[in-house]
C-alpha cells in the first residue's frame, strides 16, 4: 500500500512547477486527475522528442500518475465541473495568475474555504501574491536571473549563465509537496484544510545557499567560482587520463586519504592545506598540486580507488550513462514507454506492484464520473467536460477535438 493512497489531488495547474508537485503525490498513491483547458497543457507540444502519439516528452516527464479531463474553466458550466470534483477532493493544486481564481468566483477566501472546509488548496505563483512583484507571472529562466541565481553560474571570466535545467520549477514544486503534505499533518489534528504557496521567486531565494548567507555575512556579492565550491576545497572538476572526475572533500579526514590514495600523502602535511580554511584561502595552488597528481589515472580506475577510501567523487557521466544505473529490478526507477499509453509509468518494486495496479499517463480522455471516489447525479449530466452542450453539428471545441471526430468513444464527454 502506497503511502498517499486513498487522497483525492484535482490539479489545475501546468507547465513545470505544479504539475510537478501533483506527479509526486500521484507518485505515492493519491488519485489524480489533471484537468486541462480546450488548448491543453503547453508543454504537450514541447518538443521533439515526441512519443508515437505526438506528446512531447516534456509532458510525459511531469505528468504521469495522472487522469486527465478537458474542461474549459471561461465558462460556467466548465467552472461547474470543477467544483463537482472538489466535492470528495483533499487538495487542490493550482498555478493561475493571482486573481484568477478569484474572478471565475472561485477563490479559497470567498469560496473554496466555506463550501469545502477540508479542502488543501496549493497555489504556485511566480512572486506570491504581495509585496512588489506580487501577481506577476513568473518562467523558470527569468527568475533565475531576477533572483541571483544566474549571477553565480559560469566561468569566472565567462557571463551569467542559466542552469542547465529549471531548478527553480523543480524547487517550487517540491516546496509545494512539502505544504501539502504538513497541511495535511495539521488536518488530522484540526479537521480543517487551509490555503498554502509555493512561489518561485521564493524557492529561487532557498536555492541560493550558501551564497546567500556568505553575502548576508559579508556585504559582498558573491563570485562566479565555475564548478569550484565557494567554502571548500578541493571541490572542484579534475582531469584525468580519460574523463574528468569530480572531487568532494569536505574534512581534513577525506583530504588525507585523498593525498594518500594518488601517492601525494606529503600533501596532507603541507602547511597550507592543513585545514580547509587554508585550503580554500590557496585554492588555486592545491587543484594545481592535484592535478598534476591525478593525469596518469584512468577516470574509472582513480573513482573506484578514492570510493573505496571514504573520498567522496564521481566521474562525470552524460545523461544515458547516468540513467543506466536507474535499470535495477530492485529500485523504483522510471520506466518511460515511448509509445502507447503506457508513457510514463512508474517502476516499483515487485511486492509493491504486486498490490497496486498501474496508473498510466493520459494518451485518452478519461469520463469524469470515473475521475473521483465517488460519482454523482450532477456528473452524469450530458455535457462536455468543456463545458459545453453536447452537439452533433458542433463536437466539443477541446484540444482532444480530431480523436472526438474520428471515434466517438474517445470523445471528451464528460457525463457517462
Amino acid at each position: 500500500m502506497a503511502s498517499l493512497d486513498g487522497l483525492k489531488v484535482v490539479d489545475l495547474s501546468r507547465v513545470l512547477g505544479g504539475p510537478l508537485c501533483a506527479q509526486i503525490l500521484g507518485d505515492h498513491g493519491a488519485d489524480v486527475v489533471k484537468v486541462e483547458g480546450p488548448a491543453g497543457d503547453e508543454t504537450r507540444t514541447w518538443g521533439p522528442p515526441f512519443n508515437d502519439a505526438g506528446m512531447a516528452s516534456y509532458f510525459a516527464g511531469i505528468n504521469r500518475n495522472k487522469r486527465t479531463v478537458c474542461v474549459d474553466l471561461s465558462e460556467p458550466e466548465g467552472r461547474d465541473v470543477v467544483m463537482r470534483l472538489l466535492q470528495d477532493a483533499d487538495v487542490l493544486v493550482e498555478n493561475f495568475k493571482v486573481g484568477t481564481l478569484e474572478r471565475w468566483g472561485m477563490g479559497y477566501d470567498e469560496v473554496l474555504r466555506e463550501r469545502f472546509p477540508r479542502l488543501i488548496h496549493c497555489r504556485v505563483t511566480g512572486f506570491g501574491a504581495t509585496g512588489p512583484l506580487g501577481g506577476l507571472p513568473g518562467y523558470d529562466a527569468a527568475v533565475q536571473a531576477l533572483s541571483g541565481l544566474m549571477s553565480i553560474n559560469g566561468d569566472p571570466e565567462g557571463v551569467a549563465t542559466r542552469m542547465g535545467v529549471p531548478i527553480v520549477d523543480v524547487t517550487t514544486g517540491l516546496n509545494a509537496v512539502i505544504g501539502i503534505l504538513m497541511a495535511l499533518h495539521e488536518r488530522e489534528r484540526s479537521g480543517r484544510g487551509q490555503s498554502v504557496e509555493s512561489a518561485l521567486f521564493d524557492s529561487a531565494l532557498f536555492s541560493l545557499y550558501p551564497h546567500s548567507i556568505n553575502t548576508l555575512f559579508t556585504g559582498r556579492a558573491p563570485q562566479r567560482s565555475g564548478n569550484g565550491h565557494p567554502n571548500i576545497a578541493p571541490y572542484d572538476t579534475y582531469a584525468t587520463a580519460t574523463e574528468p572526475i569530480y572531487l568532494a572533500v569536505g574534512n581534513n579526514g577525506q583530504f588525507q586519504r585523498l593525498c594518500e590514495a594518488v601517492g601525494h600523502a606529503h600533501l596532507a602535511e603541507d602547511e597550507r592545506y592543513a585545514t580547509n580554511a587554508q585550503r580554500a584561502v590557496h585554492r588555486f595552488e592545491l587543484k594545481k598540486d592535484l592535478q598534476s597528481a591525478f593525469s596518469s589515472f584512468d577516470a574509472q580506475t582513480l573513482f573506484r580507488k578514492l570510493v573505496a577510501v571514504g573520498v567522496p567523487c564521481g566521474v562525470i557521466q552524460n545523461v544515458v550513462d547516468a540513467l543506466a544505473h536507474l535499470r535495477r529490478d530492485d529500485a523504483a526507477v522510471l520506466d518511460i514507454a515511448i509509445g502507447g499509453v503506457d508513457a510514463g509509468r512508474r517502476r516499483m518494486r515487485r511486492e509493491e506492484a504486486e498490490q497496486r495496479p498501474q496508473l498510466v499517463l493520459d494518451d485518452q480522455r478519461v469520463p469524469l464520473a470515473a475521475a473521483g471516489r465517488r460519482s454523482s447525479s450532477a456528473a452524469r449530466r450530458p455535457a462536455t467536460a468543456c463545458g459545453r452542450r453536447r452537439s452533433a453539428r458542433a463536437p466539443c471545441r477541446c484540444w482532444a477535438r480530431p480523436a472526438c471526430r474520428r471515434n466517438r468513444s474517445r470523445s471528451c464527454w464528460s457525463g457517462a
